[in-house]
């Protein structure tokens, strides 16, 4: 199961260190509003999908709440066929579906979890909820 803080599933975006720094940068800057994950790691982890309305914690290399995310949407999808739209919603700068999907590819490849196209992807969109930890000091997460 993945580490839950004030009882809300985290989101650990990438691997630690600069990815991870830079890509939560960009979700609280309120550019980068969706993450792809592989449907595979939630049955290796035994965690159901997210749904609509749920909220995450976002956290940093320390598993330290950076800010929390509400999911918005949600989409299991064939590698080939992640929309442009999402793509461009993760915010990485990504200039076309081809780059992202070079992208991804490699870094999955990287993490040992290579993909073809007909790898089920869970595409998450999500909005900004809470910077910082504001609400963990007073055991509130909800705001």
């Amino acid at each position: 199961m993945w580490p839950r803080i004030g009882g809300l599933r985290t989101l650990a975006l990438g691997t630690p260190g600069q990815m991870r720094t830079n890509l939560n940068t960009l979700v609280l800057a309120g550019v980068k509003t969706a993450t792809a994950a592989l449907l595979t790691e939630y049955a290796e982890e035994g965690e159901e999908l997210e749904h609509v309305g749920e909220r995450l914690v976002l956290v940093d290399d320390a598993d330290a709440l950076a800010g929390v995310v509400e999911i918005t949407g949600v989409e299991v999808v064939r590698f080939a066929d992640v929309p442009w739209d999402f793509a461009r919603a993760e915010g990485e700068g990504d200039r076309s579906i081809e780059e992202w999907r070079a992208g991804h590819a490699a870094f999955w490849a990287r993490v040992g979890t290579p993909v073809t196209d007909d790898t089920e992807i869970a595409c998450l969109r999500f909005r900004l909820v809470s910077a910082g930890d504001g609400g963990v000091a007073t055991g509130d997460l909800s705001t």
